[in-house]
């Protein structure tokens, strides 16, 4: 099935789930549960918690689902980011360090894993190719942070400690880059 077929049945299947429709929902599940998961258990590498923090997208799905904007986002794109927001709060809620679990950056070019993570899983086809040759030309240091806190969960102030930069450097690097992102990416 090609991207755009495939994002204009997830758009349908969400005006459905907006209005009510729970077989839309349903079959909005079986399209994305797999790499929504995958997103989850990236962030709180606990299968148990994943499936739980699952559960709460898709409530909040249901209770939202009106709210999702085709012009600001593809489907995929609005529901990772619900998964990605909802694995966060809960490693907060628990007080888990996000830091503990991942080390620090210097050593993370040299750590090799095997599985698909849920930048892989989340970035396919065109858009993934797009996003990736984006990332590609940004500043090493931009597109690490960016990678590690849109897709591996950090926040502002853990990059910037396993950085051992200020806070306020972090963010800027980060909103240089996705600005540079931006740019790249509507051109």
């Amino acid at each position: 099935m090609s991207i755009d077929l495939d994002r204009e049945r997830l758009r349908r299947h969400l005006k459905a789930v907006a209005q009510g429709d729970p077989s839309a929902l349903r079959e909005l599940y079986r399209a994305t549960s797999g790499k929504l998961f995958g997103v989850c258990l990236r962030i709180l590498r606990d299968e148990g918690e994943a499936e739980e923090v699952l559960q709460e997208v898709y409530l909040t799905v249901w209770k939202r689902a009106g709210s999702y904007e085709p012009t600001k986002a593809s489907p995929v794109t609005w529901l990772a980011a619900i998964a990605r927001n909802r694995a966060i709060d809960r490693l907060r809620a628990s007080g888990a360090r996000v830091l503990s679990r991942s080390g620090p950056l210097e050593g993370a070019a040299e750590i090799a894993d095997a599985s698909p993570d849920s930048e892989a899983q989340a970035l396919q086809g065109e858009e993934a190719r797009r996003l990736g040759q984006c990332l590609e030309g940004l500043d090493p240091n931009q597109a690490g942070l960016i990678r590690r806190a849109f897709f591996g969960g950090l926040s502002y102030s853990d990059l910037a400690q396993a950085a051992g930069r200020p806070l306020g450097t972090v963010k800027t690097w980060i909103r240089k880059g996705l600005m540079n992102l931006k740019v790249c990416l509507e051109s």
